[in-house]
């Protein structure tokens, strides 16, 4: 049990990712205190979609709020601040007379807008936007999602809110009182200017979303608002950033040329390139990294992977070659290599840097030879091979030579992987101690709102080191190996 003091010695984050929220709490330094996770349905209503129950979200971040003081025996009076981090592109939709969603959250992984995306595209194609909001026109976006709803759902004298997903815990957590989100989520809808940080009038109205449903974006560390009731009832929201920017925060990305990688449900690499944005020509993102208060944002370049994390509960959960996500390791170990078997896991298409959504997911060089450890490895090598496509855009784009990758996620536990990753990429691959990143980095944003930590040095200092791999393979099996895993992919084109 912890005394209660009067003044607050903890940050609470909320983190609301695509298949659990979690509420965790932080020390000065930086260090875990409790945690507390809940996971939520994942809805499949046909092939491509992907929904989940704002509601059941909703009710879930109340329960790990509570459970989370409980276990620590902490109450609102400790905490300073909450920072909000979510999963991003998912899109609700809701009435702001009651509060009630209209349909269920479309998810980032979605494809049901891909006929929109064509349509809006028109003669263009998926650049036409891209130069104003740093996104090609990508089922992947929130904006086309709110459109599909308001196209098939009756919407009859409802008055529409809009939001991702941490607007709608914003809104939830405050009352009803706050209809905001953070640059680095308005960055990701479609429907902002990058340069201005606004909303665009040409973009609301291409992409068929009326300005009226949209929140007010704000920065990404500030006053948002305070919980309305509940355990931490008076206690205010300052921070909100997407989970991808709240990693490369929490991982202390915070110079130009300094890059982290997530290995979550999918994979997000992000290059922290200043206060100016950089246009991608190999098929990366240009997103709004964070902005401070009101300094100038920070942008980043960013290479997201569809399918990493989730390959690994597709082997467990639909193959059933393994039974818990931790096996998948020794049996990856009880082969030498992977015996030629390459599996592309493109099952809702290939986001960076290729931008296929006719991809398919296929697995290649099969033979009577391959055991389930070949496939296991296979399963593996996936990620760090995906990895690599997006670090090799990110150079050509940023001219940035990498020295190391901060990795954080769920699957930084395998080292079988890490190695592996450092190998393929020919860089050092480094773990640090709070591997919870993205929830670190939401607390970052709220704390230094609200003075708990005084500024980006206090950031830097708490960063520590756990593990780095070194990469130890020859360079003639690298390029093998890539070459291989490229003929690959290309057997995924033109399935759909």
């Amino acid at each position: 049990m912890h005394k209660k003091s009067d003044e607050p010695k903890f940050v609470a984050a909320i983190d609301q990712g695509t298949t659990s929220t979690r509420c965790m709490i932080f020390d000065q330094s930086g260090r875990v205190l409790g945690s507390a996770q809940r996971e939520h349905e994942q809805i499949f209503p046909r092939a491509g979609w992907v929904e989940h129950n704002p509601d059941e979200i909703r009710a879930n971040t109340d329960a790990v709020i509570a459970r989370v003081l409980d276990i620590t025996g902490l109450t609102s009076a400790d905490i300073a601040a909450v920072g909000i981090t979510n999963q991003r592109e998912t899109a609700v939709v809701w009435d702001r007379s009651t509060g009630e969603p209209i349909y269920n959250a479309i998810v980032w992984q979605d494809t049901r807008t891909d006929k929109i995306c064509t349509k809006i595209a028109g003669d263009d194609g998926p650049g036409r936007f891209q130069a104003k909001t740093g996104l090609p026109l990508s089922t992947y976006f929130a904006g086309p999602k709110a459109r599909w709803i308001l196209e098939n759902v009756d919407t009859a004298g409802k008055d529409l809110c809009f939001g991702t997903i941490d607007t709608w815990v914003l809104w939830h957590l405050t009352g009803g009182a706050v209809h905001a989100t953070d640059v680095t989520n308005a960055s990701r809808t479609l429907l902002m200017d990058l340069k201005t940080l606004q909303w665009d009038s040409e973009l609301c109205e291409a992409i068929g979303v009326p300005e009226s449903m949209l929140p007010e974006i704000r920065s990404s560390s500030g006053e948002f608002g305070v919980v309305a009731e509940g355990p931490l009832q008076g206690v205010p929201i300052t921070g909100i950033l997407g989970d991808q920017q709240a990693a490369t925060f929490g991982q202390a990305c915070l110079s130009p040329g300094e890059a982290k990688n997530t290995y979550g449900t999918g994979n997000f690499m992000l290059l922290n390139t200043g206060t100016t944005p950089v246009a991608s020509a190999n098929g990366l993102l240009t997103t709004v990294c964070y902005q401070i208060g009101d300094q100038p944002a920070v942008y980043a370049l960013e290479g997201s992977i569809a399918v990493t994390g989730s390959l690994v509960q597709w082997l467990r959960d639909n193959l059933g070659i393994i039974k818990t996500a931790a096996e998948i390791e020794p049996l990856a170990l009880s082969v030498p290599d992977n015996g030629g078997a390459y599996f592309v896991p493109a099952f809702s298409g290939l986001f960076a840097p290729r931008w296929r959504p006719d991809a398919r997911g296929v697995f290649a060089g099969l033979t009577r030879f391959i055991n389930k450890g070949h496939l296991c490895r296979a399963v593996l090598e996936a990620t760090a091979f995906q990895t690599r496509e997006v670090l090799e855009a990110m150079r050509q784009d940023s001219g940035v030579e990498l020295k190391a990758l901060k990795v954080d996620g769920g699957m930084v536990v395998n080292e079988t992987l890490m190695q592996f990753q450092a190998d393929v990429l020919d860089v050092p691959v480094i773990r640090p101690v709070v591997n919870e990143t993205t929830a670190l980095g939401a607390a970052y944003a709220a704390g230094l709102a609200v003075g708990f930590w005084s500024g980006e040095d206090d950031i830097r200092t708490n960063w520590a080191e756990d593990k780095r791999w070194e990469p130890n393979m020859p360079a003639a099996e690298r390029d093998r190996l890539y070459a291989e895993w490229n003929k690959a992919v290309e057997r995924t084109y033109d399935w759909n």
